[in-house]
């Protein structure tokens, strides 16, 4: 029966820690401005291409094996 007291008082403190937030919020003005985020979705933004950081480093040339130096690679001979 104890537990059961126990577990009361708990959920009345939790729903106390929310009730101020929700005041707190209040408060500050979080719930003031009603209309700006439903006429936010009818307006187009514009999207900003990104540049690709990978595409300056298509022009370098891919070096196969690492641990051959780049000047010796045409040194090898295929037969």
């Amino acid at each position: 029966m104890g537990i059961i007291f126990f577990l009361i008082a708990c959920s009345v403190f939790v729903a106390l820690i929310f009730l101020g937030a929700f005041l707190w919020a209040s408060k500050t003005g979080q719930h003031e401005d009603t209309y700006t985020p439903a006429m936010r979705v009818l307006f187009d933004d514009g999207v900003v291409p990104q540049e690709n950081e990978d595409d300056e480093k298509e022009d370098k040339p891919v070096q196969t094996r690492p641990d051959i130096p780049e000047n010796e690679s045409s040194d090898i001979k295929s037969d």
